[in-house]
């Protein structure tokens, strides 16, 4: 069937996304189109931060509409992928919209470790864990690497044994598990590209819909490397009464008791990445290129505008989870931020959930300011 999305047209097996009664063969999500509407518009935005930029891979093309949608916004795109019926289909779909571009039936590592091939921008969007892709991605990209990954579970410390396997790091399954997912990526991603001599600075990362997706602007130089290491470190969580502190280091330093509750029920996560997982600028010029015509526009501009407000905190508080804790009913979001900020904190709402929020302050901190 012709699917009409951010101004291209592509053809797509009929049944596809993975749910139930999905056909087999070349896969195409369309719950996806969020992601891809944030890709097309942080690509436009990276453009304007670096000029020099021009080619773009994406490395698991499928369909290839994410590849043809990168086309279609000026980029010199090449689209992988292993499975022939991709290949054929992603290069009609380019034919389709009359644009140029590269398709190859290739696996997508052998192509980035390829002397002959560099790409500007890597795209790295896989069904599962993007890590078996990693080392290729950051030993050969120039600027900007996109990683997407699905298997939030592992991420999020739901499957634990798997969580540490595949991202070297100790996951937690607490309240805040979405963020807990993305700094355990950002962190397997920065002690990745650190193998390389490169350092990584994330300029956009968000979760949603089951997914993690950050963009990671690149440094070929080691003591930038060396910068990303530094903003590795550990959160140590309290199971009873949800305080939770952090610390930066590659070596946990675990609490025997919380000096919150005093109880013994203190878990340590990492290494996480525990510095910015945004660059408020940059979030601010992809909200720029948000266009009308992307199906998304609104839920992405939402999104975006969210983001840029968060603050950097490593970790975020559930403003409904902490009521139960107290036995208390929640009063309204913009109440209870009002009250941290009147109370001189700083606080946030995030992306993770309407009733999420960031603040500067402690467990007690938050106690004091409401209760």
């Amino acid at each position: 069937m012709l699917v009409e999305e951010g101004g291209v047209t592509v053809e797509v097996p009929r049944e596809s996304g993975g749910g139930e009664g999905a056909a087999e063969g070349v896969f195409f999500n369309p719950t996806q189109e969020l992601n891809r509407d944030v890709t097309v518009a942080a690509l436009a935005a990276y453009r304007e931060r670096e000029p020099r930029a021009a080619t773009y891979l994406d490395a698991m093309a499928a369909s290839g509409i994410r590849g043809v949608r990168a086309a279609a916004n000026g980029w010199d795109a090449t689209l992988a992928d292993l499975d022939p019926d991709a290949v054929e289909l992603a290069r009609s779909n380019l034919a389709r919209n009359d644009l140029s571009g590269e398709v190859v039936e290739r696996n997508v590592n052998s192509l980035l470790h390829d002397d002959d091939r560099f790409f500007d921008v890597v795209d790295v969007d896989p069904f599962g864990t993007p890590i078996p892709f990693a080392d290729a991605a950051f030993a050969n990209a120039r600027n900007l690497v996109c990683i997407t990954a699905t298997d939030t579970a592992p991420l999020c410390g739901a499957h634990f044994e798997s969580g540490v396997r595949k991202y070297g790091a100790v996951p937690r399954n607490t309240e805040y598990h979405a963020e807990m997912g993305l700094r355990v990526l950002l962190s397997a991603l920065a002690r990745t590209a650190a193998r390389y001599d490169v350092g990584v600075t994330p300029v956009l990362s968000h979760v949603s819909d089951h997914y993690v997706r950050t963009y990671l602007d690149l440094s070929h130089r080691a003591t930038d490397a060396n910068s990303a290491i530094d903003e590795l470190g550990y959160v140590y969580h309290c199971q009873q009464c949800l305080h939770r502190e952090h610390e930066h280091g590659l070596i946990a330093d675990p609490r025997d008791e919380c000096p919150h509750c005093g109880g013994n029920q203190v878990l340590p996560a990492g290494p996480l990445w525990l510095g910015p997982a945004h660059d408020e600028s940059f979030v601010a010029s992809v909200r720029e290129q948000v266009t009308n015509e992307m199906g998304a526009a609104k839920r992405a501009r939402k999104l975006l505008d969210t983001i840029g407000g968060e603050l950097h905190e490593p970790t975020h508080f559930d403003q409904h989870r902490l009521y139960g804790q107290w036995s208390e009913p929640a009063v309204g979001m913009d109440e209870f931020l009002d009250e941290l900020t009147d109370a001189g904190l700083a606080a946030s709402r995030t992306h993770f959930g309407g009733t999420t929020f960031k603040t500067d302050g402690t467990l007690a901190d938050v106690e004091a300011a409401v209760r």
